[in-house]
C-alpha cells in the first residue's frame, strides 16, 4: 500500500554553518565594535544561546541568525525563541531551541487536516513523524499539496514516500 511520512526536521551541518556565518557578521560590525556578544550552538541538545549586553544587540543578533538561516535554505520556523533572561551584569541571555520532530498537538492537527479533506487515506502518529496510507497514489499528493498550504507552526517534509 502507498504510503509516505510527514517529519520536521533541520540538518544539523546547515544549520551549524548558519550560526558560524551570523557569528562573523556580527564580529565584523562595526556597532558590535567593543560588543562582549556571544552566539553558541549547542549540538546535543540543539540549542542556540545569545549573550549580549542591550536589547538592539539582541534583535540585530535575532535578525542576522535568521537571514543566515534563510540563505542557507532552512526555515526560522524550526526556531522556538524563549525569553530573555538576565546573565551575570549587564547581559541578556536568550536560549532559541530548535525544533525537531512533529510534537503531538501539532500531529493531531495534521491528522485532523487530513481526515478533514474527505480523501479515502489512513494517518497515523509514530513517535515524531506522522504516516499516511492509501490505495491511490493521486490522494497522497494531494495530501502533501494540502500540508503545504497550512501553516502548522514548523517546517514539514515528506520523505519515504513508497508504492
Amino acid at each position: 500500500m502507498p504510503s509516505f511520512d510527514i517529519v520536521s526536521k533541520i540538518d544539523a551541518q546547515t544549520l551549524d554553518n548558519a550560526i558560524n556565518n551570523a557569528k562573523k557578521e556580527i564580529l565584523n560590525r562595526y556597532d558590535f565594535n567593543t560588543s562582549k556578544s556571544s552566539i553558541e550552538l549547542d549540538k546535543k541538545t540543539n540549542i542556540i544561546t545569545i549573550i549580549t549586553e542591550d536589547d538592539m544587540r539582541l534583535k540585530a543578533i535575532v535578525d542576522s541568525i535568521i537571514s543566515r538561516m534563510m540563505k542557507q535554505h532552512l526555515d526560522p520556523n524550526s526556531l522556538d525563541f524563549g525569553k530573555e533572561t538576565i546573565a551575570s551584569g549587564n547581559m541578556i541571555r536568550k536560549e532559541v531551541t530548535v525544533k525537531e520532530g512533529i510534537d503531538r498537538e501539532t500531529a493531531k492537527k495534521i491528522v485532523a487536516k487530513i481526515k478533514d479533506s474527505k480523501l479515502k487515506l489512513q494517518p497515523s502518529m509514530m513517535e515524531d513523524q506522522v504516516r499516511v496510507q492509501s490505495k491511490n497514489i493521486d490522494d497522497l499528493q494531494k495530501v502533501i499539496q494540502l500540508c503545504r498550504g497550512e501553516d502548522f507552526g514548523q517546517p514539514l517534509q515528506f520523505i519515504n514516500m513508497r508504492n
